[in-house]
């Protein structure tokens, strides 16, 4: 009998202290909710290394704190050229960290994909970045709607392991 190995989840954004280690606790908290964790590697990364060592920024941490989502043990981080053979899924925020996730990419055949671009019914298929917006709230639902997405898809793409 063959273990299969966990499914591994990259979100990615800019500085990795806003939007991805938002949507990594988001949705680390909804497969523990679901019983999934050990099915799940679960991380987020910046393409850019400003913040690398920093916990998440205050306004993610208030926001996830408001809905009893754990955020320990998260620190930033910058995407690293094994993060593309050892992560299934890379999920960008935006348009700009696809095009940096391309260029990091040095022809590797991972799919990148936006978080949004799973949520038929958003508006706009970018995570706005609180950072500047200081909109945090709107990132949260954005997240939370994208990350319940993302789920699903996996679910369909790998329903021998659910």
């Amino acid at each position: 009998m063959t273990t299969k190995q966990p499914i591994g989840v990259l979100f990615v954004c800019l500085g990795n202290i806003c939007r991805s280690p938002m949507a990594e606790a988001v949705f680390r908290h909804m497969v523990n909710q679901e019983g999934l964790a050990e099915k799940f590697r679960i991380d987020s990364a910046g393409t850019g290394d400003w913040h690398t060592g920093k916990p998440p920024h205050h306004g993610t941490q208030n926001i996830l704190k408001q809905y009893s989502i754990s955020f320990e043990g998260m620190f930033a981080r910058q995407v690293a050229a094994d993060d593309f053979a050892e992560f299934d899924y890379i999920i960008a925020m935006d348009d700009s960290n696809v095009s940096n996730l391309r260029k990091l990419m040095k022809g590797r055949e991972t799919e990148v994909i936006r978080l949004l671009d799973l949520v038929p019914e958003a508006e706009s298929k970018e995570v706005p970045d609180p950072y500047y917006t200081g909109n945090f709230d709107e990132t949260y639902e954005l997240v939370t709607l994208g990350c319940k997405a993302l789920l699903g898809h996996i679910r369909r793409e790998h329903g021998d392991l659910f």
